[in-house]
């Protein structure tokens, strides 16, 4: 009977296993969803927004909101036609520079291009100066964080060269903490950008798909 039982019990834990990858895909799926839900939603500050565009046409608030919802995805689509086009450059350097003369909202915007460059891999000068690397705090042997090396000249801060870093969030890497750790806490990682990305999106979980040989000597 104890056989018996452990054979049953062995084929279910089995099939718990094979379900396991599918299981937490649709539960990383819906927490992504109620995370753009929470933001882009009908109640949400974007949400009113986009109702307020197509109240102009209809009076219901629901049809409404797809109303504005489409509309911001036609924009969106006319905007990437105008980037991939031969206006590209044009188009571009009028933005960044609108938006670059704003007191305050003109630095971060310039972060956010640059971060947002090197996980699209759409710029090659960017992507070499905001690299990914390994910082080891304490020096070698320390705790090590995977961050984006935000500039590769060091500034000095009490007579000792420091080199400011991105440490993104999990599993939302878009925003994340700047720390300036001492230069010989640096190390580059061989790692690209879109495997940076998913380390953190997956909160770690694959990592070792990764970081077989992640080091390299600076």
């Amino acid at each position: 009977m104890r056989k018996f039982f452990g054979a049953q019990l062995r084929i279910f834990f089995a099939g718990l296993l094979a379900m396991l990858p599918l299981a937490l895909t649709i539960v990383a799926a819906a927490w992504v969803g109620s995370f753009v839900y929470a933001y882009t939603g009908p109640q949400s500050t974007f949400g009113i927004l986009l109702a307020a565009i197509g109240l102009a046409l209809v009076s219901n608030r629901v049809v409404a909101y797809l109303i504005g919802f489409l509309v911001v995805v036609v924009l969106l689509y006319a905007v990437g036609l105008m980037i991939r086009s031969q206006i590209k450059t044009e188009f571009a350097g009028i933005g960044s520079r609108l938006m670059s003369r704003i007191p305050l909202i003109g630095s971060v915007f310039n972060l956010m291009s640059r971060f947002v460059g090197v996980l699209g891999k759409q710029n090659a000068a960017d992507t070499s100066a905001m690299a990914p690397v390994w910082c080891f705090f304490g020096g070698e042997g320390g705790a090590a964080a995977l961050a984006l090396l935000s500039s590769p000249e060091p500034v000095m801060l009490q007579g000792r060269p420091h080199l400011a870093i991105l440490i993104p969030t999990a599993p939302v890497p878009f925003g994340g903490g700047l720390l300036f750790v001492p230069a010989d806490w640096v190390v580059p990682a061989s790692v690209g950008a879109e495997a940076l990305t998913s380390i953190y999106v997956s909160m770690g979980m694959t990592s070792p798909q990764f970081l077989a040989n992640p080091i390299r000597n600076s």
